[in-house]
């Protein structure tokens, strides 16, 4: 009997192996079709959806699995971006390498590693709205110290870095005036993005942050080094940043502080929150309604004729999510356990009588 439970056991782990094969491929096939049946105007939304839905992916690994409200997110992301500038522009401010995108891609990945460890080493002990406070603080400090005139022979200053070429591929370079290069190299991007955030989830890694998430007592007491599992969760942050930075770069071809304020920040956690904050799938639909749909800080979406409304829709939708949804709309299974277990408990303590109070009667040695 046992031995037939385990063959129906094996052939339904290869049966849903299978079935997982197949719906990655026709996934695979969908993007790979999609690009051309778009024109431009929708290749580059579609493009821009990719670039803050890896951004959102990396903030989904400190906000939705390790539980740290991160608000100065941006710094990451401007740190990726200015390293590939600086590297790559005929016309950069200091250096003269004009390296390609390639060999730029690993120095940017590096820098945002070292802000990441810079950022996460004094906040990581920090909890709730102090860690909130102190992480926007620095990401306000990382754009004002681009556009100041200390580092403005190194970065620019108001003046930005400008010229920075596309990414060659091939015979072919994606840039931003070829939106369909862009949509296809971002969708490359985003998968691996999306395998990596899945493989660490399902890590023991990943197990920490989520037992972090729930209760960082308890974690410590469990044996977790919370203090290593946080600053990881930083980093490997930074790192999607990063690359979405360096991405960026190449799209535009030119940056400048302003487009790194503090408001990117907010998108990106707003993508993750009215998605579903812990659930890869959840941050893609945020991505894809949000910015799809109403467009991000400078880049417009579908619904363009609302764009001088975008910030109070946007304000208005994280009020109602944390208020009536607070799980997002595709979130974890674990996620929504979580929360409903939470109102489950308040409703049962609120609706307790208030005269029933339980007394321990047993003496003192019992």
């Amino acid at each position: 009997m046992g031995r037939i439970k385990g063959y129906l056991f094996a052939a339904d782990a290869v049966r849903r192996t299978r079935n997982s094969i197949w719906s990655a491929l026709a996934v695979l096939a969908f993007l790979v079709i999609l690009p051309q049946l778009l024109g431009s105007l929708l290749s580059e939304l579609l493009a821009n959806v990719g670039l803050f839905l890896l951004m959102g992916l990396g903030l989904n690994i400190v906000v939705g699995l390790a539980g740290m409200l991160d608000l100065g997110y941006v710094a990451f992301f401007a740190v990726g971006a200015y390293t590939v500038g600086v590297l790559t522009s005929p016309i950069s401010p200091r250096f003269d390498l004009e390296w390609s995108w390639w060999a730029a891609l690993p120095v940017a990945i590096l820098m945002s590693v070292v802000a990441g460890v810079l950022v996460g080493t004094p906040v990581i002990r920090m909890r709730g709205d102090y860690l909130a406070i102190v992480t926007l603080g620095f990401g306000e400090i990382v754009r004002i110290l681009f556009l100041s005139d200390w580092l403005a022979p190194v970065f620019g200053g108001a003046q930005g870095v400008r010229n920075v070429p596309g990414i060659p591929v091939g015979v072919a370079e994606v840039r931003g005036s070829q939106p369909v290069g862009v949509l296809y190299f971002a969708f490359g991007l985003v998968l691996v993005a999306a395998w990596v955030s899945w493989a660490l989830q399902e890590s023991r890694l990943g197990r920490a942050w989520t037992a972090i998430r729930e209760d960082e007592t308890v974690a410590a007491a469990m044996g977790i080094n919370v203090v290593r599992a946080k600053l990881n969760a930083f980093i490997v942050g930074a790192i999607l940043a990063g690359l979405g930075g360096a991405l960026f770069a190449a799209k535009v071809g030119s940056m400048f502080p302003s487009s790194f304020e503090l408001l990117v920040s907010i998108i990106v956690l707003v993508v993750v929150i009215v998605g579903g904050m812990g659930n890869i799938p959840g941050v893609a639909v945020g991505a894809v309604l949000l910015i799809g749909v109403l467009g991000g800080p400078t880049q417009p979406g579908l619904l363009a004729e609302f764009a001088e409304f975008k910030l109070l829709i946007y304000g208005a939708l994280l009020v109602f999510m944390m208020l009536r949804k607070p799980e997002g709309l595709l979130p974890s299974v674990r996620r929504s356990r979580e929360l409903r277990g939470e109102e489950l408990s308040q409703d049962a303590w609120l609706d307790r009588p208030s005269g029933d109070v339980e007394v321990d009667a047993r003496p003192a040695g019992g």
